[in-house]
């Protein structure tokens, strides 16, 4: 019996060598080498398929990618160094004043989309973070308001407001700019330190005064004036720098004028018990 390759390609089988010396013939039918070839092609069709996906997918990741590099990009590009500035100066004066205010009212507003946000500070849009501020500006509101409370208060935070305001004004330049980052964080944390100065000596003076009235209408003129000096930042730069720098002029005045009256005061009630116990 001849093999099937020595008939001229008549026959679709082969036989092994054992088959061979027993003379038993393995070819395959017609149909199912058919079957077998139309399997292997669908193997390699799912192959082929299994692999453009991945390439669309990875395609479609770096375009994500791109697209958000492209968004923050446009989110610092679209704002100039003087603005940048504003931004990092109303930052770090507010926190100086109300910490918590500063972190929800910038996070809620890239939240909602008032502004666009640099990408130092997109974290503050994040639902936690905004929870966490809201819920210790709703607290704070309070304890702003009530006499010895205040003072209190601003004294525990003073060693958060005036790192927290250095790190919010660095993070509106981000790593884009190390020397301007820099620049921002010394920026932020003096101004931080000196709102705080101001809040914390003006508010000692006013609790003297037995009526709470006056603690009151202090503690809401800074309630008023954080959004309004970070809105200004935002909207209008230069007039922020402007109103920037008349608060800073008064701020160094009622230093002066509180820290003499406290000492002042201090020294009345040093005599008042002194000349008690002589007597």
């Amino acid at each position: 019996r001849r093999h099937p390759r020595q008939r001229g390609g008549q026959g679709r089988g082969l036989l092994l060598p054992a088959e061979e010396a027993a003379g038993v013939d393995l070819t395959l039918p017609a149909s199912a080498a058919s079957a077998a070839a139309v399997a292997a092609g669908a193997a390699w069709a799912v192959a082929d398929a299994a692999s453009a996906v991945g390439a669309l997918a990875q395609s479609v990741g770096q375009s994500v990618g791109l697209a958000s590099g492209e968004v923050a990009t446009r989110a610092l590009s679209a704002m100039d160094t003087p603005q940048l500035l504003a931004v990092a100066a109303a930052l770090g004066w507010a926190s100086g004043l109300r910490l918590y205010a500063v972190v929800f009212l910038t996070g809620l507003a890239g939240w909602i989309g008032w502004v666009q946000l640099p990408p130092g500070l997109v974290l503050l849009e994040n639902p936690l973070v905004l929870g966490a501020a809201g819920l210790m500006l709703f607290i704070e509101f309070f304890a702003d308001k009530i006499p010895g409370l205040d003072s209190l208060w601003d004294a525990t935070h003073s060693v958060v407001r005036i790192p927290a305001g250095a790190a919010l004004a660095a993070a509106v330049f981000g790593g884009d700019s190390a020397t301007w980052a820099m620049v921002a964080a010394l920026m932020g944390g003096t101004l931080a330190a000196t709102a705080q100065a101001a809040k914390s000596t003006t508010r000692a003076a006013i609790n003297t005064s037995p009526e709470p009235f006056s603690n009151i209408g202090a503690s809401l003129l800074g309630d008023f004036a954080v959004p309004g000096m970070l809105w200004l930042s935002w909207a209008h730069p230069m007039a922020f720098f402007i109103a920037l720098g008349i608060t800073l002029i008064v701020t160094l005045v009622l230093l002066v004028v509180f820290w003499r009256f406290l000492r002042g005061f201090v020294a009345r009630v040093r005599g008042l018990f002194g000349g008690g116990a002589a007597a």
